[in-house]
């Protein structure tokens, strides 16, 4: 079921990269300073673009992609297959609703490139974790408890530009905003 669940928003977040132009400015309370872009797709729902350091809030929870680099390099016995690389993304997370939330790695996604169907990855699943730091397949964060960790993806060689991104998806199966935090990975 989970990943039927993310085979389905990853088709829903590729439609709505395609229409994440700029189409208006607002919404001061997206961020606590001024590196956070906002654009209004035609339904009124809102795509946030911010950088490494900005704090992205979403309807349940902060994030904040404090670090990115990636490597040729097998990390914890796992080497990414031939032609690609490991992008690691520290990222911290803090539950901001009124109740505690189930959290996912495949909450979350890399992209690259320029919007093709096939330029994005989810989090590499294995039994076992490769970094100590690594965030699991699955955790709950309790009301205003804040997670620090890595996401590890693989990614085609050639690629240090990427942007991590995350769709507020509803149990009524609604769509709500969509935010992306652009970087350059450093090499490691």
């Amino acid at each position: 079921m989970k990943k039927f669940l993310a085979a389905v928003l990853t088709g829903i977040m590729l439609l709505s990269i395609a229409g994440c132009g700029k189409t208006g400015l607002g919404d001061s309370w997206v961020a606590e300073d001024d590196d956070i872009e906002v654009s209004t797709f035609s339904d009124g729902t809102k795509c946030y673009e911010g950088k490494i350091g900005s704090k992205m809030k979403t309807a349940w929870f902060d994030f904040t992609v404090n670090s990115a680099y990636y490597t040729e390099d097998a990390i914890g016995g796992y080497t990414p297959s031939d032609g690609n690389i490991l992008v690691v993304v520290d990222i911290t997370v803090k539950n901001t609703f009124e109740e505690s939330i189930p959290m996912f790695d495949t909450d979350f996604q890399l992209q690259w490139g320029d919007d093709a169907d096939d330029a994005y990855s989810f989090p590499v699943l294995t039994n076992e974790k490769l970094l100590n730091d690594q965030l699991p397949e699955q955790y709950d964060l309790k009301v205003k408890e804040e997670t620090t960790g890595t996401l590890i993806f693989e990614a085609p060689e050639g690629n240090e530009d990427f942007s991590l991104s995350f769709l507020e998806y509803y149990e009524d199966d609604t769509e709500g905003n969509l935010f992306f935090v652009y970087f350059t990975a450093d090499e490691k």
